[in-house]
């Protein structure tokens, strides 16, 4: 990914984040890591590793189309 989408990431992952009303602590239980991790991803200082974004599109999927319209939000697809 090029670092022109790094802070997408960390807003949709903010949004997906807020959307399903789960603190940080509560979304990184979710995705097996770290408070610490969600907020680098959200703050863009890191990337979700290719485990954790699959786990990450896979609750966007869960959420049906609010999930799909965040997705097409930031990366068009």
């Amino acid at each position: 990914m090029s670092s022109k989408q790094q802070p997408e990431i960390g807003q949709i992952i903010r949004e997906l984040r807020l959307l399903t009303n789960l603190t940080q602590e509560q979304f990184a239980a979710h995705l097996g890591v770290t408070y610490p991790t969600v907020n680098r991803w959200e703050n863009g200082r890191s990337n979700p590793s290719p485990i954790a974004m699959k786990l990450i599109e896979q609750k966007l999927k869960e959420m049906g189309e609010q999930g799909q319209d965040l997705k097409h939000k930031y990366f068009g697809q």
